[in-house]
């Protein structure tokens, strides 16, 4: 029995040594058989360099101003002195109203308010002659305030009567003829001044901290193809849409060559420079998106999947913040095929 189970160990121990040299053999041929089935792929550097951002985005050309005229008083329109497409000068005449009674009325205050002011020197002098009260002088002196606010009030009416453009412009819009007859608060005209014009349009919140106030930016549109119109950022909103896009407003001149109208679309070219260098990698050399960046590192005959930190997206480059170093070989094509630690072999 003692034999029988020493010949038994001894078995057992065989076996297992015999398992021990299989298993070797067996990863030693895996090895060599993952060697000879190394993936080709193509590498780049990761260089440094400055990183410049152009952007384009679509906005909407407005005048530099744009009023509605309304009446400011209510009667007949007796005369019309403008017409649709017509440019005229701050203070021009647009339109009279009917203004018999108001001069009657102003001439009427006038007249008060010259009386009062007599009465109140009259009274003065008295006084100092001690030949009128203080009294008498006090009731001139509130009779000449009250006509002179009379004498304002009818001043103002009859030269409401001449409803004027407070901005040099092209008349858009007229809505009244001769005849008419106006309320109070009726808009008769449109006057837009586009001798300097507007682009309104909606930058990504992830753009908006990337441009300042008098950045210069290139507008272009259909209407001209080929011609830049050369302009600058004049605000920018700190308050986001519900969309989180932030309003931008651009501000240029208008062209006498090549003039532009309210209601135009435009193309803004933004461009912003780094201020210094950064890692700059291929977008190929992406795996996965910009939320959970990572790339291929060639170390060797091995490509090893990375974690990076995406800066700034321009055009078919990306800037790396961190988890690149400059020269580090990164794969740009084949890296569909690969996984951490995969054997690669670099195509020339």
């Amino acid at each position: 029995m003692r034999k029988k189970g020493i010949l038994i160990l001894i078995v057992a121990v065989a076996a297992i040594i015999a398992t021990l040299f299989y298993n070797r053999s067996r990863m030693e041929a895996e090895s060599n058989r993952e060697i000879g089935d190394a993936i080709p792929v193509s590498v780049v550097k990761a260089v440094k360099e400055r990183v410049q951002d152009a952007r384009t985005l679509v906005g909407t050309i407005t005048a530099n101003n744009d009023v509605a005229i309304v009446s400011e008083v209510q009667g007949k329109v007796t005369g019309v002195f403008a017409e649709v497409g017509q440019y005229k000068s701050a203070g021009a005449v647009l339109l009279q109203i009917d203004d018999e009674l108001k001069k009657a009325a102003f001439a009427s205050a006038e007249t008060n308010f010259e009386k009062a002011k007599k009465d109140l020197e009259r009274f003065t002098s008295l006084v100092k002659e001690n030949s009128a009260t203080d009294q008498q002088l006090e009731s001139a002196r509130l009779a000449a305030k009250a006509t002179e606010s009379q004498y304002i009030v009818a001043r103002r009416q009859l030269n409401d009567t001449k409803i004027t453009t407070p901005i040099s412009g092209i008349v858009t819009s007229r809505s009244v003829d001769i005849g008419t007859y106006v309320q109070n608060g009726t808009t008769v005209a449109n006057v837009v001044d586009i001798s300097k014009l507007k682009v309104k349009l909606n930058v990504a919140e992830r753009d908006i901290f990337r441009l300042k106030v008098g950045d210069g930016v290139e507008v272009t549109t259909d209407v001209y193809p080929g011609v830049v119109f050369k302009g600058q950022i004049y605000s920018l909103s700190s308050k986001s849409d519900e969309a989180h896009t932030y309003p931008v407003e651009i501000r240029l001149d208008n062209s006498k060559e090549h003039p532009l109208r309210a209601g135009m679309f435009g193309r803004v070219s933004f461009r912003s420079t780094a201020d210094g260098s950064e890692i700059s990698i291929p977008r190929e050399a992406l795996v996965g998106s910009l939320r959970n960046p990572q790339v291929y590192v060639v170390d060797g005959s091995v490509a090893k999947l990375r974690n990076i930190v995406v800066g700034t997206e321009y055009g078919v480059r990306l800037s790396v913040v961190s988890g690149l170093s400059e020269g580090e070989t990164i794969v740009v094509n084949g890296q569909n095929n690969l996984k951490d630690n995969a054997a690669v072999t670099v195509l020339k």
